[in-house]
């Protein structure tokens, strides 16, 4: 009875809380750039404000970047305790010219709220709070003790909540932590994520001459960077996919075949990579599905590649330096310095006479492996199927979220990705969106959540 009037007070409120993301969502709190550190600040104010007003006695914790904002309920004993994440900073909102409207002004169009942020990370994380605002309108008891800490930095590499996670594991000790920052398997399937790719972030640096040459002059009697580069690059892969790195594979977590077949009953086909990413084909290491290759295999990928000239016309030089930026998705258990390692060793093995090269580790995240039989972890695939009405999938995810490393680590807990947004939201790019229907649902999923869990 008490869960049935905390729904019907979700559904009375619907407007209001709609109206409520959106505030949040003018807020333009871009972590990467510095002159939108005021509107950081604001939108830590806006979540302290709120979450004072539920009675959660919010923190703002100083750090050498962005503040964190902590908040608790009133902890009791004898009842489990979530701590929820999630991150109120957004991404840059370049190329401008390609939003189809304003966007920190948002927009409710067929069904979608289309703003920067709108899908990661604010609507997932403040479905949270409006489901923890009904039980307190209501009067009815939280059934579980809540823990809640947002961060500011997520864009822009994390490094304050690391720190402050690691010294503080007693503070934020709980029985599960639960992040919203991935997404459903389509519109339908809701799902549960239960594997992360990690990160080994890399760039190379070649340098030749002392200064860009004349090719004419210097052409066939010295090294060209560029053209060193390109041999390097090419022979990170052979014709089959598979990465050349001497001990690359050395680590990897072989999926058992249940899970494999599990992953093909999903229906995916490589028509809806086409789709996606308007490719004429689709290309990976041999053997394996393209949701496997998305999902629990290791990449190897240049993001950038530089040298010379590419002005407007001809300018017949030997340029003096190239360079490349290079990240490998790593799955459970391969360990991203000791990748680091390989890769250096493997770049320099392969870089000609008459070439300096420099290889430098720019970025790394530890990949995740979830317990999939954890009880906590079940009441959230539970409540994701009340939330959304449909039968929830166990699913992979192929990029990296480091902060799920830490807190597991750290907390020694289940850490459940509870994703309410799509992978058609266009995050991090032009025309980001959230659906409504998502939004509404998401709040009811963690209400529910909150009963699974305590039953």
């Amino acid at each position: 009875m008490a869960l049935q009037e905390v729904l019907q007070y979700l559904d009375d409120h619907r407007d209001d809380h709609l109206r409520q993301l959106c505030d949040f969502l003018k807020i333009p709190s871009i972590s990467t750039q510095p002159e939108y550190a005021g509107d950081i600040h604001r939108a830590v104010g806006l979540l302290t404000d709120e979450l004072a007003g539920l009675g959660m006695q919010p923190e703002v914790i100083e750090t050498e970047g962005y503040p964190l904002v902590y908040a608790q309920s009133e902890q009791r004993e004898g009842v489990p305790t979530l701590l929820f994440y999630g991150h109120y900073d957004v991404q840059p909102v370049d190329p401008v010219d390609l939003w189809k409207s304003p966007p920190f002004e948002p927009v409710i169009k067929d069904g979608w709220i289309i703003a920067r942020g709108a899908s990661d990370d604010k609507g997932q994380m403040y479905s949270h709070i409006k489901a923890i605002e009904a039980f307190v309108r209501t009067g009815i008891d939280l059934p579980v003790n809540i823990k809640m800490i947002f961060e500011g930095e997520e864009e822009c590499g994390g490094e304050s909540i690391a720190s402050y996670v690691h010294k503080n594991s007693q503070k934020l000790g709980c029985d599960m932590v639960v992040i919203s920052d991935t997404h459903m398997y389509d519109e339908q399937t809701p799902a549960i994520c239960t594997s992360l790719r990690g990160l080994c972030y890399m760039e190379i640096n070649l340098k030749g001459p002392a200064v860009d040459l004349h090719s004419g002059i210097y052409g066939g009697v010295i090294r060209n960077p560029a053209n060193a580069l390109c041999r390097i690059i090419s022979n990170l892969h052979n014709e089959q996919g598979r990465i050349t790195i001497p001990g690359f594979y050395d680590d990897v977590f072989q999926v058992g075949e249940d899970v494999r077949r599990e992953f093909s009953r999903l229906g995916h086909n490589d028509g809806m990579i086409k789709d996606e990413t308007g490719v004429k084909a689709v290309f990976g290491e041999s053997g394996f599905s393209s949701l496997e290759r998305m999902w629990i295999r290791p990449t190897c990928d240049v993001n950038g590649i530089w040298s010379g000239y590419t002005g407007h016309g001809a300018k017949t030089i030997i340029p003096a330096v190239a360079g490349a930026k290079v990240s490998m998705r790593l799955v459970p258990h391969q360990d991203p310095n000791k990748i680091a390692d390989a890769f250096t060793n493997y770049i320099k093995s392969n870089c000609p006479d008459g070439i300096e090269v420099d290889v430098k580790l720019l970025g790394a995240a530890k990949p995740v492996l979830l317990p999939r039989e954890s009880p906590l972890i079940l009441a959230g695939k539970t409540a994701i199927e009340k939330g959304f009405g449909h039968k929830a999938v166990f699913m992979g995810d192929g990029g990296s979220i480091p902060i799920v490393g830490t807190f597991q680590e750290s907390l020694q807990v289940p850490v459940l990705l509870l994703g309410y947004g799509l992978l058609t939201d266009n995050i991090h790019s032009p025309n980001e969106r959230f659906k409504v229907d998502h939004y509404y649902r998401g709040i009811r999923t963690t209400a529910l959540l909150l009963e699974e869990v305590a039953g």
